[in-house]
């Protein structure tokens, strides 16, 4: 017989409070109390008195009583007082006493109502229902308190709806702006039609050579403008929601976020100062992004041991910097430039403890910063036996030009933990090997050997590189990227996100056009409309497929080198079917597919095994001979491989970056960056381009990334040079867009048109310094290229002048960049183009004609102790000398105007006004150079002195040949009396 350890109530089944003496009819407080609110003071049953149950007996769990529900508690309790009553009736048997018996019967009538039924059971009905109703309140309060805020759940309502919104969105330009913007053009374009056919139907026979060649500079500068033009016919903005990305992938541990490798190159530490690479360093190292997603590999292509030892500095002070920064949400994140901003950094500060912990990490940096300089000073003298390293061995670098591949791994999961205890983002310095008689080639060889290094040991889905001179700004800008890139609806057909190019340390001024804000605000626009902007060799976000060479998810795929393929061809086999995705995943360019190989070696093996051997040697000759890397390539969404060995996969790294690794594959020619110029951004994005890939201009609020400009001239012009001498290798090589990628029809017309000005436009230095010379020719010579102007000619002139201010104004409308800006833009491509694209041209074409190599040269990064010293130093270099000669006779030529319009009478000023406007347009343009030449004391220097006298000297001879201050009938009677007898 099964009893309960715990008596319950006779009414309602809970825990009884107390029990008749005579029946044992239990009851709980509740009853009891109603009870005696009723005025019933003894037992329902036998009228006994109530007694304390035993304390033997215990009382029930307060969780078995939650547990149970109200209906079995009630069917509880009745079939205890059944057993009860049984004990009862039992015990009353055994004494035999009657009064019990008869007293039982005797109550009976009391205990039943009006219509005969017993009043326990009413009650029991009435404690049921008021049970019920306590259980459903506390049910209630219960869901109440456990219920989030109507806040949260209006914040987790948005998240869910933010994850379902795209985190990216175009933002079409007004129609308001545009419209007259394209109708401008089209009149511009009429309009210059219209003017060369006056200019080509009126020549001056007096002057028909300066005419015939104002006229042929003048059809270039139309071609030259239709290039610039029309790419920009379809500007538009563009905008992230970096929550909408969170709610849809997460944040932090357990994110959804794709991981990203960075890389980051440098060449020679005495240009680009360690102190400005281990900036970059850290500002990469404390982004706002998952710490496991992150790896930094630093390239060091000059092997140099300061390099090294200043990257070691740099990880170890990382454990310190990065925690504060993401504890106090510090931007930007470079230390040198968070702490020399000029602002209020206690805005929007609420920690207490901030400015104590800031005081405390400023001096850590500045002790940080005088150990990099030690080592700084250390490398200036190099000794003789060569750098050793602290454990005495030699460092293997100290021939930068023969020397094996280095690798070490500062920090990541197994790494050094930060201060607070936390992972730090991996970092890992790379310098791969060189040895002579191999081709290295420069910066794009470095990226290459980063891409496969990074492969084989994180084997991150993107990349994002970045040159040791720009850190980040934005710690948001991975997230900004991935706005796009994760993006279903817009990333699949993406390869790469471009980030604007933002520096520091320019001159208010901008003297030198150094910000490049009409390419970043105007043209990167315009292109974005089209296919996407141009890779500009930094601050951009790679898909790591596209490098590899594979075409977009929707491209089609054209049939594959790879086992089927091979095998039909090999032998009779039913054709394997692949799903969409696969052959998505398997789809490669025309380059990769076409791999041929001797079947005949392979004739005694079976079908299975010809056919790997078959595709191993496919992926063999495209990637290299490496597994573990090839294995990396045909995943997607990243990750090392699973059959990789953890322990050698730095040997296989080194392995990777080896200088014979590229031999006979297709590296440099259709995999990674692309090699045969200097400027391989262009070439790496056309490339991409060509395979139908498109990419993304990424402009958030907060620059992504700056860097540092050479704000002085020489440097300036020489970094302009390098650039039209790639531009110039491009358009002699086989990749030139003018002929290069018609097969497929996969890159637009404009976007051909954007590329095709990006490698002719050098060229346009030739016209542009026979036309700079032309006014002074004409103020020397008394001729002008412009006939005696008609009615309609002057309609035609002012139309084309009008036309030319109203496009840039409206063009200066939609972009919204300044007029100032738009103005030194102007100014710099007139100094740039008589100067460092001359020098780039002849320099090209020596190149194709007799081999004649030349150097890569570094952009030095170091600055002035004085705000903007560096402005006012200059570097005599040849590439000053053209611009030189042309404002000398130009200011020449305008004195010798004005000398001959005094002795020629009132009737020469008129056409001398035109030449004089003429002239004064080539100076205004050269004035920013006028004041470089001046430096900082307004002094010319010598060699300018010198040049100038030398110019001034043949400008005279040749004056004292024409001879202005002779008038016309003087001349005439000089001629007549040329005797002495007369």
């Amino acid at each position: 017989m099964m009893e309960s350890a715990v008596q319950p109530c006779a009414a309602c089944g809970d825990d009884a409070h107390a029990a008749c003496r005579a029946c044992s009819y239990a009851l709980c407080r509740a009853c009891l109390d109603e009870d005696a609110a009723e005025g019933r003071t003894t037992c329902a049953r036998c009228g006994g008195e109530y007694a304390a149950p035993d304390p033997a007996h215990g009382k029930g769990s307060a969780e078995e009583e939650e547990a149970e529900e109200v209906d079995h508690q009630a069917g509880g309790g009745l079939r205890e007082r059944v057993t009860i009553g049984s004990h009862l009736s039992d015990r009353l048997d055994e004494v035999g006493h009657a009064r019990t018996i008869s007293s039982v019967s005797g109550v009976g009538s009391e205990l039943n109502d009006e219509s005969g039924e017993p009043i326990w059971k009413n009650r029991v009905e009435s404690w049921k229902g008021k049970k019920n109703e306590k259980k459903a309140s506390a049910k209630k309060a219960a869901a109440k308190a456990q219920a989030p805020p109507v806040e949260e759940q209006i914040m987790n309502e948005r998240d869910l709806t933010d994850a379902y919104e795209p985190p990216s969105r175009i933002i079409p330009i007004s129609k308001n702006k545009l419209t007259p913007y394209r109708a401008v053009i089209i009149m511009r374009l009429v309009v210059l039609g219209l003017f060369f056919h006056y200019r080509i139907t009126n020549p001056v026979y007096s002057a028909f050579g300066l005419w015939m060649t104002s006229v042929i500079c003048e059809i270039w500068f139309g071609f030259s403008w239709i290039l610039d033009q029309f790419p920009k016919w379809c500007p538009i903005n563009r905008e992230t929601y970096v929550d909408r990305l969170i709610a849809r992938y997460g944040d932090g541990e357990g994110s959804g976020l794709a991981p990203v490798d960075f890389f980051v190159s440098t060449v020679d530490p005495l240009k680009e100062p360690p102190l400005i690479t281990a900036n970059t360093v850290l500002s990469i190292l404390a982004v706002d992004y998952p710490v496991e997603k992150v790896s930094c590999f630093v390239s060091d292509d000059g092997s140099a041991m300061l390099t090294f030892e200043s990257l070691a500095e740099t990880a170890e002070f990382a454990r310190k910097w990065v925690p504060f920064c993401k504890k106090y949400s510090i931007e930007p994140r470079a230390p040198e430039f968070y702490f020399s901003q000029k602002i209020d950094y206690l805005k929007d500060k609420i920690h207490p403890s901030f400015v104590k912990e800031r005081r405390a990490m400023k001096r850590d940096y500045e002790e940080y910063k005088v150990r990099i300089n030690a080592l700084v000073a250390k490398a200036q003298k190099t000794p003789d036996e060569g750098w050793i390293m602290q454990d005495g061995t030699p460092w293997p670098g100290n021939n930068p030009r023969d020397h094996p591949g280095m690798m070490q791994v500062f920090l990541g999961e197994t790494g050094a933990r930060d201060f607070d205890g936390n992972e730090l983002p991996r970092l890992a310095y790379v310098s791969r090997e060189k040895r002579p008689g191999y081709q290295h080639h420069e910066k794009a060889g470095a990226m290459n050997a980063l891409v496969r290094v990074s492969a084989v040991l994180t084997n991150a889905p993107y990349i994002l590189n970045l040159d040791c001179g720009h850190y980040v700004n934005n710690s948001k800008a991975i997230r900004e990227a991935m706005c796009f890139m994760m993006d279903p609806s817009v990333g699949r057909d993406v390869c790469y996100v471009q980030f604007p190019q933002r520096f520091d340390g320019i001159d208010r001024s901008d003297r030198y056009a150094n910000r490049n804000v009409v390419f970043f605000d105007v043209n990167m626009k315009g292109l974005d409309g089209l296919q996407g902007p141009v890779y500009v060799g930094t601050g951009c976000c790679f898909y790591r497929q596209a490098l590899y060479g594979y075409g977009p998810p929707s491209l089609p795929a054209l049939p594959k080198s790879s086992v089927c393929s091979w095998c039909c061809c090999c032998c009779p086999k039913k054709k394997v079917e692949k799903s969409e995705k696969e052959m998505h995943r398997d789809s490669r360019r025309e380059d990769l597919e076409s791999a041929i190989f001797n079947l005949r070696e392979i004739d005694n093996y079976d079908e299975y095994e010809r056919s790997m051997l078959i595709s191993q040697m496919s992926f063999e000759k495209s990637f290299g001979l490496s597994s573990v890397f090839i294995e990396s390539t045909l995943m997607e969404n990243g990750g090392v491989p699973e059959s990789a060995n953890p322990s050698t996969l730095i040997k296989e790294a080194i392995h990777v970056i080896g200088c014979g690794y590229e031999e006979k594959t297709e590296w440099g020619k259709e995999i990674g960056w692309i090699y045969g110029s200097v400027t391989e951004d262009i070439l790496t994005g056309f490339k991409m381009h060509c395979r139908d890939w498109r990419s993304i201009y990424c402009m958030p609020i907060r620059p992504a990334f700056k860097g540092s400009a050479p704000i002085n001239l020489s440097d300036r012009l020489h970094q302009v040079l390098r650039w039209a001498l790639g531009s110039i290798e491009i358009f002699f090589s086989r990749h030139c867009p003018l002929w290069y990628g018609y097969g497929g029809g996969r890159l637009k017309w404009l976007q051909r048109l954007s590329y095709i000005n990006t490698i002719v436009y050098p060229f346009t230095s030739l016209p542009l310094v026979a036309y700079c010379c032309l006014p002074a020719i004409c103020l020397l010579t008394g001729k002008f290229i412009i006939p005696t102007l008609s009615n309609a000619a002057t309609i035609w002139f002012l139309g084309l002048f009008i036309s030319i201010i109203v496009t840039s104004v409206l063009e200066l409308r939609w972009s919204g960049i300044r007029i100032e800006d738009w103005w030194r833009n102007e100014q710099f491509w007139v100094i740039g183009g008589v100067s460092a694209h001359l020098f780039a041209v002849f320099q090209g074409i020596l190149k194709m004609i007799a081999g004649l190599d030349t150097n890569f040269t570094v952009t030095a990064k170091a600055t002035d102790d004085t705000e903007f010293g560096e402005l006012y130093v200059l570097k005599w270099t040849t590439v000053l000398i053209p611009p030189t000669s042309i404002l000398v006779l130009n200011l020449v030529g305008v004195v010798a105007g004005f000398s001959d319009a005094l002795n020629s009478g009132y009737e020469s000023w008129g056409p001398l006004f035109g030449k004089v406007f003429f002239s004064m347009w080539v100076i205004m343009h050269l004035y920013p150079f006028l004041k470089g030449l001046m430096g900082r004391q307004n002094r010319t220097p010598t060699i300018v002195v010198l040049w100038s006298v030398l110019l001034a000297s043949v400008f005279s001879l040749l004056w004292v040949k024409i001879d202005p201050f002779i008038g016309s009938s003087e001349t005439a009677s000089t001629a007549t009396c040329s005797t002495i007898d007369c």
